[in-house]
């Protein structure tokens, strides 16, 4: 392809097998062909980067690294060496609908204003279940994927939510790259849902598209990891809420946080994973300084209103609890950032 692509599709793998050929597959049958494929791979030990088959893609680029980089630097990375206008994320262990980049581009074109995109996410074994449609943030600092694992039926119109899950994730590239990308610090889990938070301090919006759809697998690669998971996951959670809350909302939610935290630490004695949870917060507490300086430096670029940040997250438990998804009815045109 030698016209600068609409879309640069990045894929991110660490042992994904038969999974990633199955990804590239799709974006073959894409019927939007304005696009590019960068695959990164993190030193895959399973061969699942050998002999793909990239034949009846626009462009394809394989970047083999020495080393294990993580969800977050992978990006990085491939964004890096990107040529794309818009970013678009997918999973190894998911295949696009025909449409997506169809639909995603007919999307950011209904949203000029808007930066970041969120897809519908089906579970690739039983489509007639959500993987996700979008990411969600409660207000004491715990984000959840919403409907996860809820009915399709469930599937809301467009409109807002809070961040895109990195699994399907499409970001306007510059504003990514201005942005810093994925925090690396954060390895994988709690990075897309950390660069939203920074997006939306910056007065940024992300629209759900519903009929933007991939199919994941969604845990496919990682249940065989889950202790790495819960660790990461806690740490993580932590350092975004402490890093990107603005001062007044960290104030008024700190204690709902502690208790929400000691919660999710109670239930860890139930499921046989306190002891990871445990790692996760030593480690937390351990990595506070550098996340401290850098809050500084987030909080220094903040242009949204804390009213405007505080109803783009739920302020209701249950909702959490019950993996609901939470997407809003889309904001006047005149309050949406132009870039």
């Amino acid at each position: 392809m030698t016209e600068t692509p609409d879309f640069s599709v990045l894929i991110v793998n660490f042992n994904g097998g038969a999974y990633v050929q199955g990804a590239l597959d799709s974006l073959k049958r894409q019927t939007y062909r304005s696009f590019e494929v960068i695959l990164l791979d993190n030193a895959s030990s399973d061969g699942s980067v050998d002999g793909l088959d990239a034949s009846g893609l626009p462009a394809f680029r394989l970047m083999r690294e020495a080393e294990n980089h993580g969800f977050a630097r992978g990006n990085n990375l491939a964004a890096a060496e990107a040529k794309g206008r818009w970013l678009a994320l997918l999973n190894p262990d998911a295949a696009a609908r025909p449409d997506w980049l169809a639909e995603v581009l007919a999307g950011t074109l209904r949203h000029p204003g808007v930066t970041s995109f969120a897809c519908t996410q089906l579970w690739m074994h039983d489509e007639t279940k959500l993987d996700g449609a979008g990411d969600n943030y409660l207000i004491f600092g715990i984000p959840w994927r919403g409907g996860y694992r809820r009915p399709a039926a469930e599937l809301p119109p467009e409109g807002t939510c809070f961040s895109p899950c990195g699994a399907s994730a499409v970001y306007h590239r510059e504003t990514f790259l201005a942005a810093g990308g994925f925090d690396e610090r954060l390895f994988c889990f709690c990075e897309d849902v950390d660069l939203g938070f920074r997006l939306r301090l910056e007065g940024g919006d992300c629209v759900f598209l519903p009929s933007a759809v991939v199919a994941h697998a969604g845990g496919g690669l990682s249940d065989k990891v889950s202790g790495f998971a819960v660790r990461h996951g806690t740490r993580n959670r932590l350092w975004v809420y402490l890093k990107c809350m603005p001062a007044p909302l960290l104030v008024l939610t700190l204690p709902g946080h502690v208790a929400l935290t000691a919660a999710i630490l109670l239930r860890g004695l139930m499921t046989g994973r306190f002891a990871d949870a445990m790692k996760g917060l030593a480690e937390a507490f351990g990595g506070l300084g550098p996340v401290w300086e850098d809050r500084r430096r987030v909080q220094a670029r903040r242009t949204a209103s804390l009213g405007s940040l505080a109803r783009a997250m739920v302020w209701n438990p249950v909702k959490m609890l019950g993996r609901r998804i939470a997407v809003s009815a889309l904001p006047p045109p005149a309050r949406r950032r132009n870039t």
